[in-house]
């Protein structure tokens, strides 16, 4: 069946739209980009394939009507097109920005394509797609990206992911674009940089979140990875506001709408710039891959269907600075965790979202691998000593210059989860999906965004029992919360993992992404860094390497 082209329309209304391209100072590897000019101004994209089909997606500026064509072929001169779509349209007045987005199908599983759009005899920039393969599978590489926030760097870390060769996918784990106006979150280069965002205000209507969608789309690193690959994608909260639930967001205050507008006008925006299917109702559910015989993915909604309002410190039971030493503050704690942060009714997926992910898993029980993409850190991570681990030059500079963070490292002292956003503030639930893991297929390898850090986890339910391994990737150019706090000679990083058993390796420093390999026999996961997001020139490394395998009692890893 082939779904018409779908124009979104007039995107921006009569309030008008100004694109200049990006520029910053060179670096040794990257050139400035030229200035963007023609119909095609935001890319090419395809997205959310299966064995016979996929997504494309383009975009034309200045869209005056006439003759649009989606093309489809086997090789990239498109001497060999198994996939055509045609359309006349007439307007009255053009539009200024136009999207466009069609399910090619009939296609063959596991198979190379090339797309484009023509215009008006005008051609769009190639890109590359892939159909999911189907049967015996022998090997199957992926990127997992996350956090990508124009205003804190260039996207170098996308151009390296446009430079890996032959990535059949890319699995974006939400935070494409950040809802803040220009003077927010991690905008203080933005300037000298030429990433001072559009809109300048914070984002609420339709048209705010499109004009943003907009700007990411001019980026030309975003457009290289976009038509490297097709993508997979999820959103966490940025791209409706910061640390969203289902019925509110910490960043969405009195006088600011309905939140319930303000989601419809993110998502419709999320879905007309993107390469998606778009489910009923905008939100949807799990979504599911099968990569063949190799391994079944699921991709979780964590944000705006079933979650509870994330807890924060608040109601923290103790002043910040109480005395470690009395018990009466420790049992204060347990408590606290257990009726509060324990408490059974707190739910970020839902039983609907854990039971497709057992019922998925277990009619992938006889695959080498069960892999569960989320947005924030599955695994248990507890928030380290910092009184005890820090020097006291340190502490005494941040008692008396960031608030924020004197009082988490004086809490710190008391047993406290490290992030309550994360599924450690939502402990009854993961148990849930832990056991329904265990009963449907026995393990898994799960995929994080969110923290901007990259981590090696192991994942083990409340009596210790390991259920698999997560690698969560470290963000494209958002900021990680310990570059707040300018500490020459000390790595936080050592100290979360010799305060944690479950956390295998951590680096708060590096941007980039995950790059995966996966074989029957073998799962990698490369921590793929980025030397800086400053400036255009940069190099590229890999933080770590980890090779996860069966053994006899399990799921094992180890660093390569």
């Amino acid at each position: 069946m082939a779904i018409r082209i779908t124009r979104r329309g007039a995107l921006f209304g009569a309030s008008g739209l100004a694109f200049t391209a990006a520029a910053c100072s060179g670096g040794p590897r990257r050139p400035e980009p030229e200035p963007q000019t023609g119909p095609f101004r935001h890319g090419v994209a395809s997205g959310e394939p299966d064995q016979t089909s996929v997504v494309i997606w383009t975009a034309i500026t200045d869209d005056s009507g006439g003759e649009y064509i989606f093309q489809l072929a086997t090789d990239d001169a498109f001497e060999d097109v198994v996939f055509e779509e045609r359309e006349e349209r007439t307007y009255v007045t053009s539009n200024e920005i136009s999207t466009f987005k069609t399910l090619a199908t009939g296609l063959a599983p596991g198979t190379r394509y090339y797309f484009r759009m023509l215009h008006n005899g005008i051609s769009s920039p190639i890109g590359r797609t892939r159909t999911l393969p189907e049967g015996a599978v022998s090997e199957f590489k992926f990127a997992v990206c996350s956090c990508s926030n124009y205003p804190a760097g260039y996207f170098n870390a996308y151009r390296e992911v446009a430079n890996t060769p032959d990535l059949d996918l890319v699995l974006h784990m939400g935070d494409y674009i950040y809802e803040y106006a220009a003077d927010g979150y991690a905008s203080e280069d933005a300037e000298r940089m030429d990433r001072v965002v559009d809109p300048l205000t914070e984002l609420f209507s339709y048209g705010d979140y499109a004009r943003r969608y907009a700007l990411y789309k001019s980026d030309p690193d975003l457009q290289a990875a976009h038509a490297a690959a097709p993508w997979f994608m999820m959103w966490d909260d940025h791209e409706t506001a910061n640390d969203a639930w289902a019925t509110g967001a910490e960043n969405h205050n009195d006088g600011e709408g309905e939140w319930d507008e303000r989601v419809y006008n993110a998502l419709r925006a999320f879905h007309d710039w993107n390469p998606t299917r778009e489910p009923d109702g905008q939100i949807g559910s799990v979504r599911l891959a099968e990569i063949g015989d190799l391994a079944t993915l699921a991709v979780t909604e964590s944000r705006l269907s079933a979650r509870s309002q994330p807890m924060d410190f608040s109601n923290f039971p103790i002043p910040n600075d109480a005395d470690p030493d009395d018990p009466a503050n420790h049992q204060a704690i347990t408590e606290w965790r257990e009726q509060e942060v324990g408490r059974n009714d707190r739910e970020m997926l839902g039983t609907e979202q854990i039971a497709a992910i057992a019922d998925a898993y277990e009619a992938a029980a006889g695959k080498p691998w069960r892999l569960l993409g989320g947005q924030v850190l599955l695994g248990r991570v507890e928030a380290p000593n910092m009184m005890e681990a820090l020097p006291g030059w340190l502490k005494f500079i941040v008692s008396r210059s960031d608030d924020l963070a004197w009082g988490y490292i004086q809490r710190s002292q008391f047993d406290i989860p490290f992030n309550l956003d994360a599924w450690d503030g939502y402990v009854a639930e993961r148990e849930r999906l832990y056991n329904a893991v265990r009963e449907s297929a026995g393990d898994m390898i799960a995929f994080a965004g969110d923290s901007h850090n990259f981590w090696t986890n192991q994942l083990t339910d409340s009596a210790g029992n390991r259920l698999g391994f997560e690698f969560g990737t470290s963000s494209i150019t958002s900021p990680s919360p310990f570059e707040r706090i300018p500490a020459p000679g000390v790595s936080f990083s050592r100290i979360i993992e010799a305060g944690n058993a479950d956390v295998i390796r951590h680096n708060d420093r590096d941007k980039g992404f995950v790059r995966v390999t996966m074989t029957p026999d073998a799962l990698e996961a490369d921590f793929v860094t980025v030397s800086t997001i400053k400036q255009r020139g940069y190099t590229a490394g890999s933080d770590s390497r980890w090779r996860v395998t069966r053994g006899q009692n399990g799921l094992e890893i180890e660093a390569v």
